[in-house]
């Protein structure tokens, strides 16, 4: 997890943060899409908190049934705004950044498995945990598109705003969630792994 936490706090600066100020300088927009994003997912996330779910990426969270679905609400949440990401990246290049990639796989593996033993420890068959993780799949998969569709004649300015917004909704989720779980487990080993998946990060933005 604080490995993932290093990889997204990379991404967030260069592949989002940077290149929105790149397009949109000077206009004020990507600073609005930032604290919009952050905002957003901070109210999103006291909903699903009164659903019951105060922390849908811990790992030592209870595994009720009950649960499960204020849980699924949170990964989407997080994965949302990644994936229109992702959908934007290929708009602009005709390609998807690897570094990108890494970070949204690395950091998303943790709320899988949490998820997936939330739902085994609760009574769930294994058809309907797989079902369930291919509808949040085709969820994710159509932010893309929405990324890759939707904004393609948006003004620059717009596309910095978007960038930003979901930059702000991810540091959000390293925030409130990510950092903090990994060094409640990990300790002081924590910063040595964000560092390590930061630096991995940054390699491959170099590298590409």
């Amino acid at each position: 997890m604080a490995f993932g936490a290093g990889t997204l706090i990379s991404a967030v600066s260069y592949e989002l943060i940077f290149e929105a100020l790149k397009l949109a300088k000077g206009t004020g927009f990507p600073a609005f899409g930032l604290f919009a994003g952050a905002f957003t997912f901070y109210f999103s996330d006291q909903m699903i908190e009164k659903l019951g779910a105060k922390s849908h990426m811990d790992i030592d969270a209870s595994h009720e049934s009950s649960l499960v679905i204020p849980m699924v609400l949170g990964i989407i949440l997080d994965g949302i705004p990644e994936s229109i990401v992702i959908g934007l990246g290929i708009f602009e290049g005709g390609k998807v950044s690897l570094a990108m990639l890494v970070a949204v796989f690395v950091s998303n593996l943790p709320e899988a498995i949490a998820g997936t033993t939330g739902m085994k420890a609760g009574g769930w068959k294994n058809k309907k945990i797989i079902l369930l993780w291919l509808f949040i799949a085709v969820v994710c998969a159509f932010s893309t598109l929405a990324g890759f569709t939707l904004f393609s004649s948006a003004p620059k300015t717009w596309m910095a705003f978007i960038q930003t917004f979901a930059g702000g909704a991810i540091l959000m989720v390293l925030a409130n969630s990510m950092i903090p779980e990994s060094y409640e487990h990990g300790g002081k080993l924590t910063g040595l792994f964000m560092v390590f998946g930061f630096f991995i990060s940054v390699s491959m933005i170099i590298i590409e």
